[in-house]
């Protein structure tokens, strides 16, 4: 442990607003990117972390504070200001220190805290934890990529499956392949129907985003985002022959802790897992810990004679869940090629290159940390808002160069009971769905909305951290 604390570089960000003062204990992959994302949110960011290397370079490049030393160390957190910080954020590889330096944080200071806790061990515990703890929010990675890959499984022609409205409604994102009866389509016309009860909101061609209004016409190659209910979703796929049925068998290459949660989820719903796994001592773990309907195969996955002895030409997905990027790619890519018409999924731990990830044509990729950086920014812009606004969910698409956001309306909205034909909406700014008395639905211009309603948003202006800022 460090003794001597060193502040790297002040902060000379300056912002309008209210500013939240975050401090993040752990400069790893998770943590490099909140650093990131929570500047460009505006907020007054300090970093912790004992590697000085990493804390000089994300000070430097991010113009924030950064301090080495231990993030549970009581001198450390009082010279990083915890005492007056707002939000503590422990993403440490440790959960025990971050348990540990959220505990520290909420008995000296009045910040909120939030942990990264992924060992499968806490994880029938995390209420009890945060409740004796006093942590606002434990977050875990590995689970929340297993999630959303199984979502992914249940629709695998979609690319992706976000859900909304307590899982009432989904966005889900697909391709529009070549000879498809959407090519040419007017939305006009299209969402007009009555056999589509689906709202198109967001399409990416060649690159460009576009939220559309109803002259848009769709093409093959398109990469569309809609919202639907499930089982409007299922229809609307049916109709345009799109394969619905839901994956029955999976290959996952990498026997770690996202594997282990994605087989928990996949046996209970049906579907024939098998794992391989290049370490006996993990296999043996890995038998110990899931049921026996799992096939636990001790071997190496990147061998392709291996692959094809375990029937990678009969099984229905491939998910590469490795630790290293390159090898979950060269693996889907492989996939997809020996076995035509089998679903990809890639994990991918490393943002860097995702402009060239994304012209490889994937099938589905997965960031782990990404969708911890969606959860904690969610918080953050709840935070933020002085009026209280409640940000329920929030998703970054196409990159980060659109968002879908649920909020919470409150009786005190200025647009509550106005049709929404009268609102004067921000331009690339659509409303989608609504949900209310646990029914969701698709608004036409004279609804309205009231308050407790949840609305859903999809927009090209970043930074929404209110539904009033939906309103030019």
């Amino acid at each position: 442990m460090m003794s001597i604390l060193e502040k790297i570089k002040p902060n000379a960000k300056q912002n309008k607003g209210k500013i939240l003062k975050i401090i993040i204990v752990g400069t790893g992959k998770v943590g490099s990117t909140l650093a990131g994302k929570l500047t460009d949110e505006g907020c007054d960011v300090t970093i912790i972390d004992k590697n000085r290397e990493v804390v000089d370079h994300l000070a430097e490049t991010y113009d924030i504070m950064g301090i080495v030393g231990n993030g549970s160390s009581y001198k450390t957190l009082i010279e990083a200001g915890v005492e007056s910080a707002d939000l503590i954020i422990a993403v440490t590889d440790s959960d025990e220190l971050n348990l540990l330096c959220c505990a520290l944080a909420n008995m000296v200071g009045k910040c909120t805290c939030i942990a990264r806790v992924r060992s499968p061990e806490y994880t029938d515990e995390l209420n009890y934890l945060c409740d004796k703890l006093g942590i606002a929010m434990i977050i875990n990675p590995d689970l929340e990529a297993a999630k959303e890959i199984s979502r992914i499984l249940h629709f695998p022609s979609a690319i992706s499956v976000n859900p909304f409205a307590k899982g009432t409604a989904e966005l889900i994102k697909f391709k529009i392949p070549e000879g498809s009866t959407l090519n040419g389509i007017q939305l006009s016309s299209f969402q007009r129907s009555k056999d589509f009860n689906i709202l198109v909101c967001a399409v990416e061609r060649k690159g460009e985003i576009t939220i559309p209004n109803g002259s848009f016409r769709l093409y093959s190659g398109d990469i569309i985002s809609f919202v639907a209910t499930p089982k409007d979703a299922l229809t609307f796929f049916k109709k345009i022959n799109i394969e619905t049925h839901k994956v029955g068998s999976v290959m996952i290459i990498g026997g770690g802790r996202t594997s282990y949660y994605l087989a928990r989820r996949l046996v209970k719903s049906g579907v024939e897992v098998k794992i391989i796994e290049i370490s006996a001592e993990r296999c043996a773990q890995l038998s110990e810990l899931l049921p026996d309907e799992v096939v636990i195969v001790n071997g190496n996955g990147t061998d392709e004679t291996l692959l094809n002895e375990e029937d990678l030409l009969r099984t229905g997905a491939i998910i590469p869940l490795t630790g290293i990027d390159e090898e979950n790619v060269i693996l889907s890519l492989y996939g997809m090629k020996a076995a035509p018409g089998i679903k990809a999924i890639t994990k991918v731990n490393h943002i860097n290159f995702s402009n060239v990830i994304n012209e490889l044509e994937l099938g589905s990729v997965v960031y782990p940390r990404l969708i911890t950086a969606e959860m904690i920014i969610k918080y953050v812009r709840a935070k933020k808002n002085t009026i209280g606004s409640e940000i329920e969910t929030l998703y970054h698409m196409y990159g980060g160069r659109a968002e879908a956001i649920e909020f919470i309306v409150h009786p005190e909205f200025s647009q509550v009971n106005v049709p929404l034909k009268n609102m004067r909406l921000k331009s690339n700014l659509l409303i989608t769905c609504v949900y209310r008395g646990g029914r969701t639905f698709i608004p036409a211009g004279d609804d309205v909305l009231r308050g407790g309603d949840s609305v859903t948003v999809v927009t090209s202006h970043t930074g929404l951290s209110s539904i009033e800022e939906i309103i030019d």
